[in-house]
């Protein structure tokens, strides 16, 4: 077969900066985000503007959340930029949408309290985005606004949508995995290669997020079976805003790959360019979002992202002893007196408390290159490397072994956790492989899908 290349980005989360985004109320909702909000527009802008004059590819493939959150302008903006896109660049866009895409009250902040502009339904998102995939499908699940697309003449794309009128992230039905299944044994009876794209990742990006329902794919597990064990060992997902790249196998011996790309609105903000070799290797390049226009107050694109997610753990932190009543309900918590107390205790300790310090009150030793890092800074290094993918606290490293040591005496205690689809799970384990990487680049890869 041909070679066949394509990019592919994420939750764009698109926000038509006029409907506002500033203000005393606006900041307050940012200190908690991980992502942009009034940038999107012109982060959004600058992508599509390199991807125009991108050389490599003519195939572009978004797997969901295009809306900021189904802002009726922003969806009809973000539309208009594609279709400016498409007929500027003669290359072709594939979408699919996802939760954030439709809401009928969604949110801005024109300076003021937080107001509603007009919101968009469900049923709307065909005809804004039919030309992104839809309309030229071979195959359309008009209950779940998915299709399937001829991507060259020997590669298929299934898109799979998680969303129907009225439900978001739903669970598979019979009657819809069977469509899915029918399409990728006819792609095979074809002759033909597929590959798939959904928002909601299949895999869980680090283990840890094994734990938290919204983390992927509810019933993951049947989908992985129905695409691999029917021929389709690849998906392309988002959701998560992280780099991760994962594999498993049913229980036929089947791989499956789930590439999870990050946000291009928020760290880590990356694009992929794929390259389908053959039927049996498929190679993933990762290129930064480029540079966009924006008072950045002196920092590159890359540096202005990461300190709007450190602002976000470093709130979090900090709210556990200032507003314990916001971080409970941040982290769905129940609001007790004595749980607000708990909370509010271990902030202040966490504060202040050095890596050090917290070793030793675990019985263990950190080395002398990070026991004197305040624990909120390591803190923050460890989550934001579980998002960036390729985390670099493995054995053998000061960060890993401090770390290391702390898992093993955790799970002295309990040895197993069940995840949040009830498959039991090794706790150190888990807590090793979310903290270091040791298994596929998240970055740059070779797969081999049998």
């Amino acid at each position: 077969m041909n070679p066949l290349k394509f990019f592919l980005i994420t939750d764009t989360h698109y926000f038509k900066n006029s409907l506002g985004a500033y203000g005393e109320d606006y900041e307050r909702f940012m200190d908690f985000e991980q992502k942009c909000f009034a940038e999107t527009q012109s982060i959004n802008e600058a992508v599509f503007a390199y991807l125009e004059q991108a050389k490599q590819a003519d195939i572009v493939l978004i797997a969901g959340d295009l809306s900021f959150n189904g802002e009726k302008q922003s969806n009809e903006a973000f539309s208009a930029l594609l279709h400016d896109f498409q007929a500027k660049s003669g290359k072709k866009v594939y979408v699919v949408t996802a939760g954030h895409d439709f809401n009928e009250k969604p949110f801005a902040y024109d300076g003021g309290a937080r107001i509603t502009p007009e919101g968009t339904k469900f049923t709307d998102l065909y005809g804004l985005y039919k030309d992104f995939g839809y309309s030229d499908a071979i195959a359309f699940n008009e209950k779940h606004l998915s299709y399937v697309a001829q991507l060259s003449p020997e590669v298929r794309l299934l898109v799979i949508c998680n969303d129907i009128d009225g439900q978001k992230h739903i669970t598979y039905d019979d009657e819809f995995l069977g469509w899915i299944e029918a399409q990728a044994k006819q792609a095979q009876a074809d002759g033909q290669m597929m590959i798939a794209m959904e928002h909601y990742p299949v895999l869980p990006g680090q283990p840890l997020l094994a734990l938290i329902g919204d983390a992927r794919q509810s019933e993951s597990r049947r989908l992985i079976d129905t695409l691999a064990d029917n021929g389709v060992h690849l998906i392309f997902t988002g959701h998560m805003h992280n780099q991760s790249i994962n594999v498993t196998e049913t229980a036929k011996g089947n791989k499956f790959y789930d590439v999870c790309t990050g946000s291009t609105i928020g760290c880590p903000a990356f694009m992929r360019l794929v390259t389908v070799t053959d039927k049996d290797t498929v190679e993933i390049e990762s290129i930064p979002v480029p540079e966009f226009d924006w008072d950045k107050k002196g920092l590159t694109g890359e540096e202005y992202l990461r300190v709007q997610f450190e602002r976000m753990i470093r709130t979090v932190i900090r709210a556990m002893k200032d507003d314990p009543e916001r971080f409970m309900g941040k982290v769905n918590m129940k609001k007790t007196p004595f749980m607000m107390k708990v909370v509010r205790f271990g902030g202040k300790r966490l504060s202040k408390i050095t890596v050090g310090g917290l070793a030793r009150l675990f019985f263990i030793r950190a080395d002398k290159s990070v026991k004197k890092m305040l624990f909120v800074d390591f803190a923050i290094d460890m989550v934001r490397s579980v998002f960036e993918g390729n985390q670099p606290f493995v054995e053998g490293t000061p960060g890993g072994d401090v770390l290391l040591k702390l898992f093993r005496r955790i799970s002295r205690f309990k040895k197993t956790i069940k995840d949040s689809q009830g498959e039991e799970l090794d706790l150190y384990d888990m807590l090793k492989n979310t903290v270091g990487n040791y298994g596929i680049d998240d970055y740059n890869a070779v797969l081999k899908l049998s």
